[in-house]
């Protein structure tokens, strides 16, 4: 006998907020003086705003499923349909035999001299020097995609995963479906642009530092957001959006847990300056591989001290003088590069078979 689907668990406090403090918080974001002329329309705003959060539309915009879903009636998020048609889109590039080896390589460093550091990060310099590897060789098309645009680029968000993967696999859309969410705000969010740049790459490069043991918190914003590429769930119809039972009794019927980046190759590099960077490394590569995605050779994972204990005032000097670690970082991308020409013709990558690293020990 099957066992009885469990009740969702509800036992938390309620965050909706009365609406004088909804008001309060919606209007600080306007406490520049120059929005002091615009008192009455903000007023106006803010009321429209209450409606929608008061009213929980998050998702205003929506349209009928259509074919090829459970339920084609069901009304869907306009925002996440067009999703679904941009990461469609990028995976019939990644399939075109005629399209040239597609590389994404991420800068998972928070820092730059466009916001309060003041200076470039070192992620930014190892990950150049990548791409210029990359660039050189004839039918490449690399996209560089620089987390440190949260911090330094208007409108850039990418919101924080909710966990819907711990209540029931099929809760957990792919793409995410919880983002926007036009009634709490919660808009901009990154995701499903990021989304197609995966899809579409035939190998991926990481470069990070080490942020107290882990890789940054963007990277990390971003690695929890691609949990619906681990199994998750491409039609929200057959759980009516986010309906929490019906998830659970779909997962306890049997799961498939399909992972749409599985067999696109990886590389990573992660560099610290006292501490923590193997680790940081190996949970990084773990994660790709649990995403199905295959490690491009022995040469393409390395974690490296820059400037090690030495004051942070001079670690682009050290990195200046680090004239192996920045062959090693070339010789990274050498090896994701061979591993995914020989991935689209068929063979099995061997990338290391060809590439003498700097330094032995």
């Amino acid at each position: 006998m099957a066992a009885k689907t469990p009740e969702p668990r509800k036992e938390m406090p309620d965050p909706q907020l009365p609406g004088a403090e909804f008001k309060r918080r919606f209007l600080a974001q306007f406490a520049d003086p120059a929005f002091a002329p615009l008192a009455n329309e903000l007023e106006r705003v803010a009321a429209a705003a209450w409606a929608g959060y008061s009213h929980h539309r998050k998702s205003p915009r929506t349209r009928r499923a259509g074919a090829g879903f459970a339920d084609p009636e069901y009304e869907l998020s306009t925002d996440w349909l067009e999703g679904r048609e941009a990461i469609a889109r990028a995976q019939r590039r990644h399939e075109d035999p005629a399209a040239p080896d597609c590389f994404l390589l991420i800068n998972g460093s928070t820092r730059s001299e466009h916001t309060c550091p003041g200076e470039s990060s070192k992620s930014h310099r190892l990950l150049t020097l990548a791409r210029e590897v990359l660039e050189a060789q004839a039918n490449t098309s690399v996209t560089t995609l620089d987390l440190s645009r949260l911090a330094s680029e208007y409108g850039r968000h990418i919101h924080p995963c909710k966990g819907c993967f711990s209540t029931a696999a099929a809760l957990c859309h792919w793409p995410c479906s919880c983002y926007p969410n036009y009634s709490l705000g919660q808009t901009q969010d990154w995701m499903y642009e990021i989304y197609p740049l995966w899809v579409a790459a035939h190998g991926v490069l990481i470069v990070t530092p080490v942020h107290w043991f882990h890789g940054s918190s963007t990277l990390k914003l971003m690695m929890d957001r691609m949990v619906c590429a681990d199994g998750g769930n491409p039609d929200p119809t057959r759980t009516h959006g986010k309906d929490a039972k019906r998830a659970k009794e779909i997962e306890l019927a049997g799961w498939d847990y399909a992972r749409p980046l599985s067999g696109r190759l990886f590389a990573c590099v992660v560099h610290g300056d006292a501490e923590g960077a193997a680790s940081a490394r190996r949970a990084i590569c773990d994660w790709l591989s649990s995403l199905k995605l295959d490690a491009a050779g022995s040469g393409a994972a390395i974690d490296r001290y820059i400037g090690y204990w030495q004051p942070y005032a001079t670690s682009h000097q050290a990195l200046d003088a680090d004239e192996a670690v920045q062959e090693e970082v070339r010789l990274a991308a050498r090896t994701l590069l061979l591993a995914v020409q020989d991935l689209r013709r068929g063979l099995r990558p061997d990338a290391t078979r060809e590439l003498k690293p700097p330094r032995d020990k």
